[in-house]
């Protein structure tokens, strides 16, 4: 029986009216037997006019945006975000948090999430012409490198569910490896791709910040609350097959993909790298390099929309007001030009 047909909403553990299901995802093909991940869905979909979001987390992170939700149902999205397998509400006991040997893994639950929402929207009978009334996929950080790998192969495998897809917003999408030029040399890619191999789930050996996390949670300088099981401030350990996954990918988009839909690619207007919180890292991006992102997003597709925002954090959405009112000002425009003017305000 198919995940759309035997679904079963549950109210949402993390998020108040928010409903989440799960999305068995069959044997995990990197050995862990049976696994899962969730769809959660927002209050407010019942008044869907303008077709659905699908938002996909980064690293070290799960869904918990409620306000990114509120804005594009405010504006007659229904709103749907994917936990992927073990991150957030799909990460069980015994789990290695995020651990994939390869990113093309999450195609099954993207798709799966897809169908749900094509069929709870009534989108199955939209013309691939009413961009209107279909999906725009939204991923931060590792999550914007997924989703628009996906969409690549999901454009050039399956054009009948890709149809659905009228849009991409990537928020700070992990586009390249940051840090010392060192570390993007065919050496150090090979080294990184032999241990992802041979020693998948080896911990790399580094120095976690705690920067980033201190500056959000409400527990230390930030203003988000939310639960630290699922985002802890210092970040979860890396791998070594899960690394090799994200730098075949990133590879995979340098040589140029084609989402097939417009893309917006909002990124902060700086980076401020440092080993503990300071006030500088709450008007800029602390975990990725911008001007990575900003070398990259063009090989995104053939319509791509980048915005430096002043002063914003790597997840754009949880910066201080005013560079988080510009970001959402941003979207506004992005959905205003590409859709037209009947999108509300």
């Amino acid at each position: 029986m198919s995940i759309v047909k035997s679904r079963r909403w549950r109210s949402d553990e993390f998020l108040d009216g928010f409903q989440s299901l799960p999305l068995p995802l069959g044997d995990d093909p990197d050995g862990d037997g049976l696994i899962e991940a969730t769809l959660v869905r927002a209050p407010g979909n019942a008044a869907t006019t303008n077709g659905a979001v699908l938002y996909v987390h980064g690293f070290t992170d799960y869904f918990f945006q409620a306000d990114l939700a509120e804005f594009f149902t405010d504006r007659g999205y229904a709103f749907y975000a994917v936990d992927l397998r073990r991150c957030g509400r799909s990460l069980r006991d015994g789990d290695q948090p995020h651990f994939v040997t390869d990113l093309a893994f999450y195609d099954r639950e993207l798709t799966a999430a897809l169908d749900v929402i094509v069929e709870e929207t009534g989108l199955e009978g939209t013309g691939a012409d009413d961009a209107s009334a279909q999906v725009i996929v939204a991923g931060h950080s590792t999550g914007g490198l997924i989703t628009p790998l996906w969409l690549n192969r999901l454009r050039e495998s399956d054009p009948e569910r890709h149809r659905h897809i009228a849009g991409l917003v990537l928020n700070s999408p992990w586009l390249d490896l940051q840090g010392s030029a060192l570390l993007r040399t065919g050496v150090v890619g090979g080294l990184i791709k032999g241990l992802g191999a041979i020693r998948a789930r080896t911990v790399v050996p580094r120095e976690l910040s705690g920067a980033y996390g201190d500056s959000l949670h409400v527990s230390r300088h930030g203003e988000w609350s939310y639960d630290l099981r699922c985002k802890p401030l210092s970040g979860f350990p890396v791998t070594f097959g899960w690394l090799a996954a994200v730098r075949a990918g990133q590879h995979r988009l340098h040589r140029g993909i084609d989402v097939g839909v417009p893309a917006l690619v909002l990124r902060s207007d700086k980076t401020r790298f440092t080993d503990g919180y300071r006030t500088a890292v709450d008007t800029a991006d602390c975990v990725l390099n911008v001007k990575q992102i900003a070398q990259w997003s063009a090989m995104i597709g053939r319509t791509v929309w980048a915005v430096a925002v002043p002063d914003a954090r790597h997840d754009v959405f949880l910066s201080l007001e005013t560079p988080r009112r510009i970001a959402y000002g941003e979207v506004q425009t992005w959905l205003n030009t590409v859709f037209g003017e009947g999108v509300q305000q």
